[in-house]
């Protein structure tokens, strides 16, 4: 195996791709099976070099003050560009004749390379791969997010054809004399940017884009806002019907007066408290998320399965103080809206403190559109101090309180049906469930690489689903075994816990594989693996459990959703409704990651979807 020259964490200076420019870069890592070395710029950008375009900085000379020479792009010999000055550009009476040599011009923009700001030309050309980026191309120009760059410099003059917008480009950083030559040959079109090479600011290109609005546009998420908390209690209330069915539809109405209670909105409230007590323990690792548009890394404390232990052990004390757990039942409908009318107060504040964030911590998702932004998120990460509100929201009031609320209601069957123990249904519901919760805590760190936490924003949308929606439809299938008991026999049951160990097994392997793959992809336990490489510098995986399906976590959890209601029997479908739902919001999810992959991956995604044609379910397309 051929030695590498540089070690990981050296600092040298790495060729540009496609011009003459040396930046300053960080060796991140090297492949020994394509010699290729991962380096990171100093705005963050991270990039696959060969060895013959990496040089020690020992071999460049420093650049003298006094120097009178300017970059190539800046020669006198281009009587079209701009004669205004910039901080590139040195006073006129200092700088080259115009009768200095290509070569002298050549070697100097290398020392020019160390300013911050440069006037390049981008032109767009059919893709001829770099010799250091093959089998890297994703068959679209990459928009590398930039966020701390001045913003006084940027000109930006696009003038792109239509027909050029759809031809596979690779940007290419010529010399200014080149670049002429190619305009006449190759094209008409340019663009012209005033900045470093290739490197666009994030939010100064999407405000020139109109973006894609999912869930139907502002009409859309307007009516999901208002529908949810409408259609939530309308289940709630048929559950509650002896005969639940058509006949007897609408349920009745409660008076709205009676669906508020200070009590129990005090009670809900001291619940929330209680948990962000328990997340703001010194227990637990703590870790570092993905890396943001600024290169900047949060960090966050991975402690929700000591705060489910200490969940446990107040529920406990409370069997013991008898306390009676029997009260969130019979006020099940005021726990509801209690927790409504906290998700949307939450949502309010999310947004108006959103509107003051800087505009690189703005999630990707957000419009500019006050009702989409105030449903999908606005801010991607906002914090009070170090306490990351969506972080703590995905996993503990809600996900904690869906357990505590399936006790209440095996509690609650008992009751209700005098019995001296629960149904194997109810304890199949129940046990579950725990599993799930226990699995999603246990794994924890795995919720840093979920499009939750790294693109959508923090608004109603994951405000309600988590505090709302999770506690409350999850234990949809324990609320309605209270009131329509099923005896399920044991050779049923043995089927129903076979389902619900193989969606297990798939839904955690799955996950396990991806998350060591992300984590360390030069992990020996996974060099078996196949991989596709893309031009960001990551690999798809292809084989394994992701060689099965696309998704089979997804998979998994499908199975796991339908082992959840099958102890319910076939009397009615409103046990069902669970499955039917997370189906809809699986394959809307899906679709949501196929269209992020196939805008950031391109051709090297296409590729993927060649050797990996099944997308949730095998033999479905």
């Amino acid at each position: 195996m051929p030695s590498r020259k540089f070690a990981d964490g050296e600092v040298v200076r790495g060729r540009w791709p496609g011009s003459s420019l040396y930046y300053e870069v960080e060796i991140l890592s090297h492949d020994s099976n394509s010699q290729l070395y991962n380096v990171k710029y100093k705005d963050g950008t991270e990039l696959e070099l060969k060895e013959s375009d990496i040089k020690p900085l020992t071999s460049f000379r420093q650049r003298k003050s006094g120097s009178t020479s300017s970059s190539p792009s800046r020669r006198r010999g281009s009587r079209s560009r701009s004669r205004s000055r910039s901080p590139g550009r040195l006073p006129k009476g200092s700088r080259r004749s115009a009768s200095a040599s290509y070569q002298a011009d050549l070697k100097e923009a290398r020392k020019e390379a160390r300013k911050d700001m440069l006037e390049v030309k981008l032109t767009p050309l059919v893709l001829k791969p770099f010799g250091n980026s093959i089998n890297r191309y994703n068959g679209e120009p990459e928009l590398i997010e930039r966020n701390d760059m001045p913003h006084k410099h940027t000109q930006e003059k696009f003038h792109l054809s239509q027909e050029s917008s759809h031809i596979p480009t690779q940007y290419s950083l010529r010399a200014r004399r080149e670049e002429i030559k190619l305009k006449e040959v190759e094209s008409k079109e340019e663009i012209v940017v005033t900045k470093r090479p290739a490197l666009l600011r994030t939010s100064e290109v999407t405000a020139t884009q109109s973006k894609d609005l999912e869930f139907g546009g502002v009409p859309g998420v307007f009516l999901i806002m208002l529908g949810l908390p409408a259609f939530l209690f309308l289940l709630l209330l048929m559950c509650k019907q002896k005969e639940p069915s058509l006949l007897n539809f609408p349920p009745p109405l409660p008076a709205l007066g009676d669906l508020w209670e200070t009590r129990v909105f005090g009670a809900y409230l001291l619940w929330f408290l209680l948990q962000a007590l328990f997340h703001l323990l010194p227990i637990g690792k703590v870790v570092e998320g993905t890396p943001l548009t600024d290169g900047r890394r949060l960090k966050y404390r991975l402690n929700g399965f000591y705060a489910f232990i200490l969940t446990s052990a107040l529920v406990g004390a409370c069997f013991f103080w008898n306390v009676e757990l029997y009260y969130v039942y019979r006020h099940f409908l005021q726990f509801a809206l209690a927790a409504i009318l906290f998700a949307t107060g939450l949502s309010v504040y999310l947004y108006a403190r959103a509107l003051k964030a800087p505009q690189d911590e703005l999630s990707p998702a957000s419009s500019g559109n006050a009702i989409y932004d105030f449903f999908i998120g606005r801010e991607l990460n906002p914090r009070i101090g170090t306490f990351d509100l969506k972080y703590f929201c995905e996993l503990r009031p809600g996900l904690i309180g869906w357990v505590v609320i399936n006790l209440v209601m095996l509690l609650a069957e008992m009751k209700e049906q005098n019995r001296a123990v629960p149904s194997l249904a109810m304890i199949l519901v129940n046990s579950f469930q725990l599993l799930y919760v226990v699995d999603a805590l246990w794994n924890e760190e795995a919720l840093l690489t979920t499009m939750d936490i790294i693109h959508d924003g923090f608004g109603f949308m994951l405000a309600f689903g988590d505090l709302v929606w999770v506690p409350f439809i999850y234990s949809f299938q324990a609320f309605y075994l209270v009131s329509h008991p099923n005896e399920l026999s044991w050779p049923m049951a043995s089927l129903i816990i076979a389902l619900k160990l193989c969606g297990f097994v798939i839904f955690r392997c799955a996950n396990s594989q991806k998350n060591a793959f992300r984590k360390n992809p030069a992990d020996p336990r996974l060099a078996h693996l196949k991989t596709i490489h893309t031009s960001t510098g990551k690999n798809l995986l292809v084989s394994g459990w992701w060689g099965f399906v696309r998704h089979p976590n997804y998979l998994g959890d499908l199975i796991m959703a339908l082992a959840w209601s099958l102890p319910c029997g076939f009397n009615h479908i409103l046990p069902y409704f669970y499955v039917i739902y997370f189906t809809i919001l699986l394959v809307h999810r899906e679709a949501r990651d196929e269209h992020h992959c196939r805008k950031k991956y391109g051709l090297a995604w296409e590729k993927y979807c060649q050797r990996v044609p099944y997308r949730i379910v095998p033999y479905i397309y």
